[in-house]
C-alpha cells in the first residue's frame, strides 16, 4: 500500500519556468477555465428548463457538459494557483485524488460520447423507431453506464498506483499529477503495472474509438438514401458530435499512441485537452444548432424571429 512510501508530497515542476511566462500563462487561462465552467454550466441549465431541448440528444448533451466541468474543474484550478506559487507542492493523498477524478471524468466523457454516437445512429438509420428505442429508461441506464464505465476504469489505475512505495526524489516533470510521470518516480520497477494501466487506458479509447468511426461510416452510408435536406439537417446534427470527438480523441492519441520524446511537448498537448478543448465542446455545439440557438435566446429573454 502507499504506506510503504517515505514520500508523504511531490513538487510539480509545473509548465514553465521562467516566472513572467507563468504569470502570461495565468493571464491566458483564468479567462479560458471560467469560460468553460460558464458555457457548460449555460448548456446543462438550457437543457434541464428549456421544453424544445427534450429529445435524448440533449439530454445527453447536458451530462457532457456537466462531466466538462468537472473534468476541467480537477485539473485547471490548481493549474492555475501553481502558475502563481514559487513551490507548486501536492500530497501524496492529493495526488492520487487528482489521477482517480482526471481518469473518471475522462472515462466518462468518451463513454458518452460514443453514447451520443449511437443516439445520431438510430436517429438517421431507423428514424419510424427513434423515440422506441431510445426511451426515457434507455437514456438514463445509457448515462449511468458511462458513469460506472468511467469508476471501475478509474479505480482499476488507482488500485495499481496506490501499492507502489515513493522514496525520493518527489519531483514530478508534469504540471498535475499523471500516471506516467508518477511511475517514473516509483523506487520498483513498474513495467508490468504499466502494462496494466496502458492495457486498460489503451483499450477503452481504442475500442471507443472504433466504434465512434463505424457508427458513423454506417450513418454515411446510410445518408445517401435520404433527400438533400434531410442529409443537410442530419449532417448538422452530427458534424458537432464529430468535431468534438476529434477535439477530445485527436491529443490523447498523440500523447499515448508514441513513445514520450519531449516532455514539453507532451505538457503543452496536454494543455489543449485540460485546458483548451473543455472550452470549445459548448462554442461548437451552440455555433452549429439551430435549436439551441432558438433556447438560448428564450432564455436570455430575447424574442424568438
Amino acid at each position: 500500500m502507499a504506506s510503504t512510501s517515505n514520500v508523504t508530497e511531490f513538487i510539480l515542476a509545473g509548465l514553465f519556468q521562467d516566472p513572467k511566462v507563468q504569470r502570461a500563462c495565468f493571464v491566458l487561462f483564468l479567462p479560458v477555465y471560467l469560460a468553460t465552467v460558464v458555457g457548460n454550466g449555460f448548456i446543462v441549465l438550457m437543457v434541464t428548463i428549456s421544453k424544445s431541448l427534450c429529445s435524448p440528444m440533449y439530454f445527453f448533451l447536458g451530462y457532457l457538459s456537466l462531466v466538462e466541468i468537472s473534468y476541467s474543474s480537477t485539473i485547471v484550478p490548481k493549474f492555475l494557483i501553481d502558475l502563481l506559487a514559487k513551490i507548486k507542492a501536492i500530497s501524496l493523498q492529493g495526488c492520487l485524488a487528482q489521477i482517480f477524478f482526471f481518469h473518471f471524468f475522462g472515462v466518462t466523457e468518451i463513454l458518452l460520447l460514443v453514447v451520443m454516437a449511437y443516439d445520431r445512429y438510430v436517429a438517421i438509420c431507423m428514424p419510424l423507431r427513434y423515440m422506441n428505442i431510445m426511451s426515457r429508461q434507455l437514456c438514463y441506464l445509457l448515462v449511468a453506464g458511462s458513469w460506472l464505465g468511467g469508476f471501475l476504469h478509474s479505480i482499476i489505475q488507482i488500485l495499481i498506483t496506490v501499492q507502489l512505495p515513493f522514496c525520493g526524489p518527489n519531483m514530478i516533470d508534469h504540471y498535475f499529477c499523471d500516471l506516467q510521470p508518477l511511475f517514473k518516480l516509483a523506487c520498483t520497477d513498474t513495467f508490468v503495472e504499466g502494462v496494466i494501466i496502458l492495457a486498460n487506458s489503451g483499450l477503452i479509447a481504442l475500442c471507443s474509438f472504433l466504434i465512434l468511426v463505424s457508427s458513423y461510416v454506417v450513418i454515411l452510408f446510410n445518408l445517401r438514401n435520404h433527400s438533400a435536406e434531410g442529409r443537410r439537417k442530419a449532417l448538422s446534427t452530427c458534424a458537432s458530435h464529430i468535431t468534438v470527438v476529434i477535439l477530445f480523441f485527436g491529443p490523447a492519441i498523440f500523447l499515448y499512441m508514441r513513445p514520450s520524446s519531449s516532455f514539453t511537448e507532451d505538457k503543452l498537448v496536454a494543455v489543449f485537452y485540460t485546458v483548451i478543448t473543455p472550452m470549445l465542446n459548448p462554442i461548437i455545439y451552440t455555433l452549429r444548432n439551430a435549436e439551441v440557438k432558438i433556447a438560448m435566446r428564450r432564455l436570455c429573454g430575447k424574442k424568438e424571429h
